[in-house]
């Protein structure tokens, strides 16, 4: 199978898999606990929260364990605007539903809340939250880069305007890890999350960074984990995992990078050159190296995928976390795009261990296939 939906998730890397399989066989120890076996389980997950730190320029003790992306959050939200409802937050259209949908629900609970626009290319503009800020603003949530098309917001200057005004700044970069430089003092950010799945890690495990000197309120209670941010065992194997994943995403980042953003930009030059009347969505140039997202005038996305399963091609259109709904992405709607051509949306995301031949079966395969499906479409008008 050619697996080309890599920003839903990815493979686990070998080396991942082999560094977290003694703790689910031998090195079972609870972390919390006093002997010995129970301390080499501690002292690993010291280790991965370090890695973690290293890796995106903070602190080991601002490095909070998840259950994944979207509980980093709802921690980083929930947590920072607390249990009354009042207040204002600022979010963008674009986000992933983990924060749109919990901006949502606080809304629900007497929150006010502000959804600043996108332009085009699925971007934010500074000013826009500039303008929406208010004094009892607590918090901005802007996403680091969309996990659809891929645009890469300008973090460092909302985060820069939010902390003239006195609010916090999260923002998701699930996304961006391991594809993006992610340094958090020099973005100034108070939160960042992360998911170790999109990063050749497992499932079920993810991190919320948060600034040294904040504390957003709990929002799992029980035991002291986590700096009592998180509480729960931890899962040892999965955050073990995790650090590894991050390690390897160090020793081979901007080679692979290098290497994903030609691929990416040879399948986009390879699809406007072979198929008439389509988009290439998201900025032309803030955009993350391994995401090419197409919209295919006079056809739907679910046709294409069906028809590029049957080659052993695996692709998306829109987001994995919704891709059971008959509803175009709410990220293209947000971008100005209508509800026929949202439609027509194919989302194809590499890795670092995509290979240039199956860019190339792409390519072979993918023009017939968008013209077959056009040829039976009423709405084509070259049928």
């Amino acid at each position: 199978m050619i697996y080309l939906d890599n920003a839903a998730t990815t493979r686990v890397a070998p080396e991942v898999l082999e560094a977290m399989t003694p703790f689910l066989r031998d090195e079972y120890g609870n972390p919390s606990s006093v002997y010995a076996l129970a301390g080499r389980s501690a002292a690993a997950l010291q280790q991965a929260r370090q890695a973690v730190a290293d890796y995106i320029g903070a602190r080991s003790d601002e490095i909070v364990f998840t259950g994944g992306g979207s509980e980093a959050d709802n921690l980083a939200i929930r947590g920072t605007m607390g249990k009354v409802g009042d207040g204002h937050m600022i979010t963008s259209p674009i986000e992933h539903h983990a924060v749109l949908h919990t901006c949502r629900a606080l809304q629900d609970e007497g929150f006010e809340l502000t959804i600043v626009p996108v332009d085009r290319h699925g971007l934010v503009d500074p000013d826009e939250v500039r303008k929406a800020l208010r004094p009892d603003t607590r918090l901005v949530t802007v996403m680091h880069s969309n996990n659809e098309v891929g645009t890469i917001q300008p973090i460092a200057e909302i985060a820069a305007i939010a902390r003239e005004a006195g609010a916090k700044l999260h923002t998701d970069a699930v996304q961006s890890l391991g594809k993006a430089p992610l340094d958090v003092a020099e973005l100034g950010v108070d939160m960042a999350a992360f998911s170790a799945h999109k990063l050749h890690g497992p499932k079920g495990v993810g991190a919320l960074y948060v600034r040294k000197g904040f504390r957003p309120q709990p929002q799992i209670l029980g035991g002291s984990q986590e700096s009592r941010l998180r509480a729960g065992t931890e899962n040892v194997p999965g955050i073990v995992a995790f650090g590894r994943a991050v390690e390897l995403a160090a020793e081979v980042g901007a080679e692979a990078i290098t290497r994903m953003r030609a691929q990416r930009d040879r399948l986009i030059d390879g699809v406007m050159a072979a198929i008439p009347e389509v988009i290439v969505s998201g900025h032309p140039e803030r955009r993350l190296p391994n995401i090419a997202s197409f919209l295919f005038r006079y056809i739907e996305g679910e046709g294409i995928l069906l028809s590029l399963d049957m080659r052993d091609i695996a692709g998306s259109s829109g987001s994995a976390c919704t891709s059971g709904s008959l509803d175009p992405s709410h990220v293209l709607l947000s971008m100005g795009y209508s509800h026929e051509v949202a439609h027509g949306s194919l989302r194809l995301s590499l890795s670092r261990y995509t290979t240039d031949e199956e860019i190339d079966t792409v390519l072979e395969v993918l023009p017939p296939i968008i013209q077959r499906l056009r040829d039976m479409s009423p709405l084509y008008p070259g049928r």
